[in-house]
């Protein structure tokens, strides 16, 4: 018996002997924060539990590969196992707008994958470019639309695949070939701020506003934001890269191929299916434009248009299609991990940190705007360096990017806007994004991650620089100020 444990024993100070010295000193601060937390006399039991798992999982998201969804769904586990909270927390998570939006996100953009509609948009490409730098420019406008009707990047990624390595036959000039499959993606990454449901990162960020403000943004005022930003850092992304990766001579593209494909698409009419899909997807945008008018939430309308792609004889797909498209193992982060964050607000975890954390901070009453502004814009933009996913960086940094604003008194709205904008930059290495990881990993095509690299060098200040712009000029004009 004294042997087992003495061996035991042994194992367990070997495996301690052999962690890193930043994991000493990460496991210290933390013992350090457990006991302030602890003590803290003006936060309630609940609290305390709250914030000390929260602290557990965003260090699990941030320093170890254990999936994302594990460890959201054993946070919930945990507090509810330690009194923190009742089992409402587990079952309402998935009761969010945010995760029923995101599950007829998906089977829509199933059904406009099988309608091949989208298809059809990347062959026209092909049909109007006479060398290479016409395919980069007309793949930009396409990729913009296309962010409209797919709201996953990652499916937008896929969808495009297959035509890009079309286009890769036409080109046939590898590095060309690798300059397109580095900027597809890019492309898709600049247009995610075009819409609300471009991103579930947008939702997340949209529910814990509401939760903790009462304020919220509709989709209609999103776009007014959004899209002209999108469509504007698209082309200056265009620009950069024809002047930084392509040669001074673009390739010309093989005219029989471009006269082939016209002919092709101009003898091939529009199909029924793609027909409905368009005729759907137009029903849907223009009902999430008008939620104002209706009183009927943007969650609720997908799952409508999701019901419909997915109907037996007017639909496009199946159920069983339908079901399998969706990324369950995104839902349950995502919904997870939001209600982590609400629970938060209900626990009183948000207002013990706006008047105890950042009692210190506030006392500088004459931090400015500009200041506030570079900080927000610094720690989002940068924020893909030190967290790969985009869905854990909302629910990392968006809470505090909310008590902040409201201890400095700056309108809440625009903090969460322009946080979620700058989190939306995350080029720099190929696992700071799904849609970069798809083309990163495709053999016949695969991007050089130096090529990434530089590219990012350039557009992350350029990101920055031009979202300064836009705030002084065109989003304070529309009403998006501090």
């Amino acid at each position: 018996m004294e042997r087992r444990k003495s061996t035991s024993f042994q194992l367990f100070k070997g495996y301690m002997f052999s962690l890193p010295n930043y994991a000493y000193i990460l496991l210290s601060l933390f013992i350090v924060f457990c006991f302030a937390v602890l003590y803290a006399s003006s936060l309630n039991y609940d609290g305390k539990v709250t914030l000390i798992v929260f602290a557990i999982a965003m260090t699990l998201w941030i320093t170890t590969k254990l999936p994302a969804g594990y460890v959201a769904l054993g946070a919930l586990l945990l507090i509810i196992l330690l009194r923190g909270s009742d089992t409402s927390l587990l079952y309402e998570s998935f009761s969010l707008e945010i995760v029923w939006l995101m599950i007829g996100a998906f089977v829509i953009g199933e059904a406009i994958k099988v309608s091949g509609f989208a298809n059809r948009m990347m062959e026209a490409v092909i049909s109007r470019s006479t060398n290479s730098n016409g395919v980069l420019f007309y793949m930009m406008a396409a990729l913009s639309l296309l962010s409209i009707f797919i709201p996953s990047t990652s499916g937008r990624a896929a969808i495009t695949l297959p035509v890009v390595k079309e286009l890769a036959n036409v080109i046939k000039d590898k590095k060309q070939i690798q300059i397109l499959a580095l900027f597809v993606p890019t492309i898709i990454l600049m247009t995610t701020s075009a819409t609300l449901i471009g991103a579930g990162s947008h939702l997340i960020g949209v529910e814990l506003l509401e939760k903790a403000t009462g304020k919220t943004i509709s989709y209609l005022q999103w776009l007014i934001w959004g899209l002209p930003f999108a469509v504007f850092i698209s082309l200056v992304t265009y620009l950069v890269v024809r002047f930084l990766l392509v040669k001074k001579s673009s390739i010309p593209l093989s005219s029989a191929e471009i006269k082939n494909q016209s002919m092709r698409l101009k003898k091939r009419k529009m199909t029924k299916d793609e027909k409905r899909a368009l005729m759907i997807i137009g029903m849907l945008v223009l009902l999430w434009l008008t939620e104002g008018l209706h009183g009927y939430d943007i969650g609720l309308i997908t799952i409508i248009g999701a019901l419909a792609f997915m109907s037996p004889k007017f639909g496009l797909i199946s159920w069983k299609q339908g079901i399998e498209a969706v990324s369950w193992n995104l839902i349950l982060f995502v919904s997870a991990a939001t209600a982590l964050g609400i629970n938060l607000v209900d626990t009183g975890v948000v207002k013990w940190i706006e008047t105890s954390i950042f009692q210190l901070i506030t006392s500088f009453s004459d931090f400015s705007t500009w200041g506030m502004l570079c900080f927000i814009l610094v720690v989002s933009i940068t924020s893909h360096l030190y967290i790969t996913s985009h869905t854990t960086r909302a629910i990392v940094f968006i809470p505090g990017l909310i008590l902040l604003s409201t201890s400095f008194g700056f309108n809440t709205t625009a903090v969460l806007f322009l946080g979620l904008v700058g989190m939306n930059y995350c080029l720099t290495f190929p696992v700071s994004s799904k849609a970069l990881l798809v083309y990163f990993e495709a053999e016949e095509m695969h991007y050089q991650a130096k090529d990434l690299m530089k590219l990012s060098m350039v557009l992350m200040p350029v990101y920055f620089i031009s979202m300064l712009l836009f705030y002084f000029t065109y989003w304070e004009w529309t009403g998006l100020s501090l």
